[in-house]
């Protein structure tokens, strides 16, 4: 009897000793939890992948930035390519304040007013801030600023920076055979995506851009190469003359160049009166939206030029 008594108190003792060994594996010991404040923080440059938004809503801040950054309270954006990485420390703009508070970060805009966030972690590096009343997401990517890719951000959106000047005033022609494109000055890109209104002058260089007559005009297109980011492909389709295809290069935030591989020339153009947005110019608000845009592929690889 006792040795029976025996028995079962050990096997008893084994199945709840199995059953706090379970208990002990399943419960998430290893989980160190962080507020929204620190995630927030944690990073100086938060990406905006434009291209990831879910909803048919916007939170215009967020439509407009390339980066924001959540500093002690006050928020900062880069609203231009030109001057990422300078503007602000690298930081941008000043561009309101915010608050946070469980998963919750509040945003006082100076120009878009007040926005209430959810803030959803993805994993070490991404973000989702949510929209609730529009049901919409933006996803954002943490970075330093001394290991974020400036160059591929640039490349990546090169449609905007090339708006971001009034006109591109060409400074050298290198080498080549001559072509009809020798004769134009100056190019203006204007606001849109990836397939836009570009207009040109053959006016005199050094006229002023308010004097400038523009003799032709038509679509520009930006493409990718299969073999590099770091060059895109650029297609002026003129209403009256073929296209002319050229490879884009960006040698700084105000210069480019545009490699002609039939010809075998090098255009540069430097950028002319500079567009800073979110501004106040003249007492007027400078303003513009970043809209979903996926280059397409050109299907070739650059020429031997590429950098």
């Amino acid at each position: 009897m006792n040795y029976l008594k025996l028995l079962i108190g050990l096997f008893t003792f084994s199945i709840l000793l199995t059953s706090c060994h379970v208990d002990i594996i399943e419960e998430p010991n290893h989980y160190t939890p962080v507020t929204v404040h620190q995630s927030l923080d944690s990073y100086d440059l938060w990406y905006v992948d434009i291209n990831e938004t879910i909803g048919n809503g916007e939170v215009p801040f967020l439509q407009k930035a390339f980066t924001i950054s959540f500093r002690n309270g006050t928020l900062y954006a880069n609203n231009n390519l030109v001057g990422i990485g300078n503007t602000g420390n690298g930081f941008g703009i000043d561009v309101g304040y915010y608050n946070t508070y469980d998963n919750i970060v509040e945003v006082s805009h100076d120009l878009n007013g007040y926005w209430k966030l959810e803030v959803f972690h993805i994993n070490v590096n991404k973000i989702e801030l949510y929209h609730r009343p529009s049901n919409t997401s933006y996803f954002l990517y943490g970075y330093s600023k001394n290991n974020f890719d400036y160059d591929l951000v640039f490349y990546d959106n090169i449609h905007y920076f090339l708006q971001e000047y009034e006109s591109w005033e060409k400074v050298a022609t290198n080498g080549g055979s001559p072509t009809e494109f020798d004769a134009e000055n100056f190019v203006q890109f204007l606001a849109g995506g990836n397939n836009d209104e570009f207009r040109s002058s053959q006016d005199e260089t050094g006229t002023p851009i308010s004097n400038l007559y523009w003799d032709y005009s038509g679509l520009y297109n930006v493409s990718n190469f299969t073999d590099t980011n770091y060059v895109k492909a650029l297609t002026l389709d003129y209403d009256y003359f073929a296209d002319e295809y050229f490879e884009l290069s960006i040698i700084t935030d105000g210069e480019i160049e545009l490699y002609h591989p039939t010809s075998g020339t090098a255009y540069r153009f430097v950028g002319r009166h500079f567009i800073q947005y979110l501004k106040t110019t003249e007492g007027k608000i400078v303003d513009k939206k970043r809209t979903k845009t996926v280059l397409k592929d050109f299907h070739v690889e650059s020429s031997k030029r590429k950098k």
